[in-house]
């Protein structure tokens, strides 16, 4: 037998395609090197010293044939990426001694492990890319062991195209700019050097190091997505399109980046793993609301689903989307949609850092989704929920197991425009509060022509003293009381039977007010049992008011919210006399209000 595993059953395995992860499942892996012929060689040792091995079963004659062929380094002798500690043993999680293996390279012998860039980290990270095309890791290794010039100590040839990349991508660099930079460096380096010749030769360096993602065509109507049943098809089946456009042949591009890989690569690092347990373990919990984890909707989670809160490392994340121009102008003709996810696991600190925010869907322009922003959720929506219902093997690098990890969308946050495209709630119009619904109900300025929400005098306390004041706000006085707030429940009872085609020519049926569609979070089997959903983007809110703010207080033309029409609109609504128009010859008179400006208190202020 070729190799022994303590593990509950024992068995043949194909060498060829094990990978680290099954290791860290078993125990342990002894090779016995007297069962080894003279004829081992070096490609399955440089394999091993990076990917480990998977558990297969095959045939004694098949394994004898894998030996033959593609065998092990002598000199890889200390497997210290399989769950074996610098000191030579390690314990299993049952607390039983494991067997010592022999000693052999140290992770510093990685070249660059230690450098910025975490080259060792990468590769080990990426390591299931590799385990079905050995070939490709060989190129990867080879070139992360050939030094840049014969004699250079501190770079490879993968590392220094790993750092000239990093400073490329920081500094938004153009592929001719980094083409040119590349040339420069190559001149300057002794003549027998590896660097790249040329943006290209770079990306095509660091192809197999970077995560999966797919390319799925959409129409440009927003239809459908040509997906799963529907990717064979060359017209939409809502309104028989084409797919390709006209004298181009270019479909629309939906961008998908799978999560399931993102979550195994942060939990690859064991840093990273160990930051991920933050919410359990490092959080200061006096009561305080610092942190989502603080949030009485966190609580409820934990009582209503003890076996999601049971494991620690279970995910909570927060979806956040809106649209941009990618060509960096200020233009509103074009409008891509990124979609990110962050991870609430982390601390204040880092969850909204860069390194942690997730961009998982890129919706391609030219023209925003809007309501059909379901149409290119639905990837992402299915990988949610295969995370909540059955979870997905990862290996956590800081407990050295592997465990079964799930993962619950806790909200999404978005300005108020995007909320309605993603609750599938009509912002505009008498009835745009998702909240109160036509339980607070607008008012139409005929003279400013706008909708306006004057009066949140409901919403104070029943003793307050403004709801008995009139003059001061609608000439009467308010004393009802503010609107319930529905539950998921009682939300899901009024959508779950609305049925809309989507497309943007598929308008016919959608309701003008309050709820116009089901949209595609209710899929999520506790979704509508969350306290809050749809959380707003506060940047735009502090933005929007305080631009309003001092506009109006410098009266800044074209930009201040009183006007001529705004106090016309005051005499129709009957109210605040003292602010009316003063017709008068040849000019009208504004009446000064109480926080009008002087011209030198406007200069105090500037």
């Amino acid at each position: 037998m070729f190799v022994c595993c303590r593990t509950t059953s024992v068995g043949y395995f194909d060498l060829m395609s094990m990978t680290q992860s099954a290791v860290c499942t078993l125990t342990s892996v002894i090779f016995y090197q007297q069962a080894l012929e003279p004829f081992v060689a070096s490609w399955f040792g440089s394999l091993a010293r990076f990917i480990g091995v998977r558990a297969s079963i095959r045939r004694i004659d098949e394994i004898l044939g894998h030996l033959s062929k593609n065998t092990f380094d002598r000199t890889y002798t200390r497997w210290v990426w399989h769950g074996k500690n610098f000191e030579g043993t390690r314990t299993s999680d049952s607390g039983n001694d494991v067997h010592d293996v022999h000693e052999g390279p140290d992770v510093n012998d990685i070249p660059n492990a230690n450098e910025g860039d975490r080259l060792g980290d990468m590769i080990r990270a990426a390591q299931d890319k590799f385990a079905e095309n050995p070939a490709t890791f060989e190129g990867v290794l080879k070139d992360s062991e050939t030094p840049l010039y014969p004699g250079c100590s501190k770079y490879t040839r993968l590392s220094s195209i790993l750092r000239l990349y990093n400073v490329k991508a920081g500094h938004g660099l153009t592929d001719q700019c980094f083409d040119e930079v590349l040339e420069v460096f190559k001149d300057m380096l002794p003549d027998d050097n590896v660097l790249a010749s040329g943006a290209y030769e770079a990306k095509k360096i660091l192809i197999p190091m970077g995560l999966p993602y797919e390319k799925i065509h959409a129409y440009p109507n927003d239809c459908v997505l040509y997906r799963n049943e529907r990717e064979s098809l060359k017209n939409c089946p809502v309104c028989n399109a084409s797919r390709y456009k006209e004298n181009e042949g270019v479909p629309k591009v939906l961008w998908y980046f799978p999560i399931v890989p993102k979550f195994k690569r942060l939990f690859s690092n064991a840093d990273d793993a160990q930051k991920l347990t933050w919410n359990f373990y490092g959080r200061n919990k006096d009561g305080l609301l610092r942190h989502p984890a603080d949030s009485p909707q966190w609580r409820f989670i934990n009582g209503k689903y003890p076996e999601f809160r049971k494991e620690k490392r279970n995910l909570r994340l927060a979806l956040s989307t809106d649209g941009m121009n990618p060509f960096g102008s200020l233009s509103s003709m074009h409008s891509t949609w990124p979609v990110i996810l962050v991870t609430y696991n982390l601390p204040p600190s880092l969850c909204m850092k860069r390194k942690y925010m997730m961009l998982t869907l890129l919706i391609s322009g030219p023209k925003q989704p809007g309501n059909d922003i379901d149409v290119y959720l639905a990837p992402l929506i299915d990988d949610l929920k295969i995370l909540w219902e059955k979870g997905v093997k990862v290996f956590d690098a800081h407990q050295n197991e592997t465990f079964n990890l799930r993962a619950m969308l806790f909200c999404t946050i978005q300005d108020f425009p995007a909320y309605g495209n993603v609750s599938g709630y009509t912002v505009k119009g008498k009835t745009a509060c998702p909240i109160c619904e036509d339980r607070m109900k607008g008012k139409w300025l005929k003279n400013s022509k706008k909708m306006v929400y004057f009066d949140h005098r409901p919403f104070l306390p029943c003793d307050h003293p403004y709801r008995k004041q009139k003059k001061a706000f609608n000439g009467k006085q308010e004393f009802k009381k503010c609107p319930k707030d529905l539950s998921g429940e009682e939300v899901f009872q009024k959508v779950k039977d609305i049925q809309i085609t989507f497309g943007k020519k598929s308008r016919a049926g959608i309701s003008k007010q309050g709820y116009k569609k089901c949209y595609d979070f209710w899929r999520l089997p506790y979704w509508k049992r969350l306290f809050v959903r749809h959380c707003l983007d506060i940047m735009h809110i502090e933005k929007n008011m305080c631009d309003s703010l001092i506009d109006t207080l410098l009266n800044v033309p074209g930009k201040t919210k009183d006007g001529e029409n705004a106090r016309y609109d005051l005499k129709d609504m009957g109210i605040r006399s003292e602010l009316h128009v003063v017709e008068g010859k040849p000019k009208k008179y504004l009446p000064p209000a109480a926080y009008t400006l002087s011209r030198k208190e406007k200069k105090s202020v500037m």
